[in-house]
């Protein structure tokens, strides 16, 4: 088993966690209190920091029932967090409610953290591709 070290900057806050067991996403909270109008975005602090295991990268997701439920996503979405950075996580609030001012208060979930493996690869410049079924059809050609 990997470790994820945690540094808690605002220890009146909860550290990250699962809400149910087995789910993939560790719930982050809003730092501060903030109002944002429609169509608006802002940087909301989480009050951690971590430390990713090497080969490891951290994916920040919105939280579907706020989407749902009031129009808060997040822009950038899912925002990457390196292995090797060791910030503060702050997310991207987005207001995409075109009416409703959304209010987030402190200690609020506002995304979640998934954790993932990254492999290690190296780069390769070749001439051409190999071919594949789908080749170079693009956008929509799926389906």
């Amino acid at each position: 088993m990997h470790e994820l070290l945690i540094h808690r900057l605002d220890p009146g806050l909860p550290l990250p966690r699962t809400e149910n067991p087995g789910d993939a996403g560790l719930d982050l909270w809003a730092r501060t209190d903030v109002q944002i109008d429609p169509g608006q975005r802002l940087l909301i602090p989480t009050g951690i920091a971590i430390a990713l295991p090497p080969g490891f990268v951290g994916l920040v997701h919105p939280r579907s029932g706020m989407a749902i439920k009031t129009g808060f996503t997040l822009l950038n979405a899912p925002g990457t967090i390196d292995a090797g950075f060791r910030g503060e996580i702050c997310v991207i609030g987005h207001n995409a409610d075109p009416v409703t001012t959304i209010s987030i208060s402190r200690g609020d979930r506002i995304a979640q953290l998934v954790i993932q493996r990254i492999p290690e690869i190296s780069i390769v410049e070749v001439e051409q591709l190999p071919g594949s079924v789908r080749s170079e059809r693009g956008f929509g050609s799926s389906g």
